[in-house]
């Protein structure tokens, strides 16, 4: 019989370590993953840099006060009010409001909505999905042959979209409020990618596309790129805000989850779903043992294990109840070298951590087996 089960006081994420690549709501999105227990690696993949002074924008801004467009999509809320912003730094803000009040303002979800009222406009429409494809289906639908469309550009180009929209006849016209750049520091970033590709990550979270897309390019321009997509296929799970953020790694064959909503508490609320349902949970000497990333639930009680501890845990995990030699648990440590005394002192230390010594056994000679309960054998019995 278990122990009975009491109510645990540590988050559904505790034992888990999760990368974050986002820049601009990095440490939004990292509060909401250690509020439910995680750990957190960040690793910043792109910057956002303003174009309030970029040449491109302004030339951009002119042309639409002079010749005001027939419809304009607004993608971000940042961007919209980085442009209205940029607009005023350059004595031109009340001017572009003006010429944005007689154009049909269309908004990719509640954020921009936001942004466009706060600037004293009003959008005409916004899709429940918050999706571009569904603004696009929405103006292919009522056509828009010879039509002028404005598009705000999100930091990235939006060639589907803006294709798209040309291929029905319409005159679109970009607006580039701002551009994603690599950052500063690229340290965090290569941090961030030796730790997913050494396992040692349970989830990489992306919030953007460019920044999916930063994060593949650096993994290859270091070499790291097969052993990067071998630990997303199998290993780390790859968690994407929305479907269009996880376009670059599905080109490279990654499969990623996305939740419903497509917001950082969604995101959230999908990992503490995802990961403690990939844990593997074993019926050992009486308890319920469940093997986190870098912790164990003992019967609820969340046990920090060193990385050898977990190294080994994961290598007799692997057969449980079956004896794995002290060779085989060597291979396993990291960095262990060839003296097996290394095997013997990270088991006492996971045993220690563990807080019961009869959940691992250890047998003459030959080394040690998880305390498989009798009842489970025929379930975990290799073939």
């Amino acid at each position: 019989m278990y122990e009975e089960q009491q109510r645990p006081e540590h988050g559904p994420l505790a034992g888990f370590t999760v990368g974050v690549t986002a820049a601009r709501r990095a440490d939004e999105l990292g509060a909401l993953l250690q509020r439910r227990g995680a750990n957190v690696l960040y690793g910043p993949a792109l910057r956002i840099v303003p174009l309030s002074d970029d040449g491109e924008l302004l030339a951009t801004t002119k042309e639409l006060i002079g010749r005001p467009p027939d419809l304009v999509v607004a993608t971000t809320a940042i961007g919209f009010r980085g442009w209205i912003e940029a607009a005023d730094g350059w004595g031109l803000g009340e001017a572009l409001v003006s010429g944005l009040r007689g154009v049909r303002l269309l908004a990719r979800g509640p954020k921009v909505k936001g942004a466009i009222r706060a600037a004293g406009l009003t959008e005409e429409w916004s899709p429940t999905s918050e999706s571009l494809a569904e603004v696009l289906d929405r103006l292919l639908e009522e056509g828009v042959e010879g039509r002028r469309v404005a598009v705000q550009l999100h930091g990235e180009p939006l060639p589907g979209f803006v294709e798209a929209l040309r291929a029905g006849g319409a005159e679109v016209v970009g607006v580039p409020v701002y551009r994603w750049m690599p950052p500063e520091d690229i340290t965090p970033l290569d941090r961030l990618l030796d730790a997913a590709v050494a396992r040692g990550l349970d989830a990489l979270t992306f919030t953007s596309a460019p920044a999916a897309a930063s994060v593949l390019s650096r993994a290859e321009e270091r070499g790291l790129l097969p052993g990067l997509l071998a630990a997303l296929h199998h290993d780390v799970l790859p968690a994407c805000v929305g479907p269009v953020t996880g376009l670059p790694l599905q080109a490279h064959g990654v499969d990623t989850v996305q939740p419903e909503r497509f917001r950082l508490g969604p995101l959230v609320q999908l990992l503490c779903r995802e990961l403690p349902a990939r844990a593997r949970t074993l019926p050992v000497a009486g308890h319920q043992m469940e093997i986190r990333g870098h912790a164990v639930l003992v019967d609820g009680s969340l046990r920090p294990v060193p990385p050898a501890g977990m190294a080994l845990l994961r290598a007799l995990s692997r057969r449980p109840g079956w004896v794995v030699s002290r060779a085989d648990l060597l291979r396993a440590l990291p960095g262990s070298g060839s003296d097996e005394h290394a095997v013997e002192t990270a088991m006492a230390r996971l045993r220690t951590a563990l807080g019961s010594p009869k959940l691992i056994q250890t047998v003459v000679k030959r080394g040690y087996r998880l305390a498989l309960d009798p009842a489970a054998d025929s379930k975990y019995a290799e073939p």
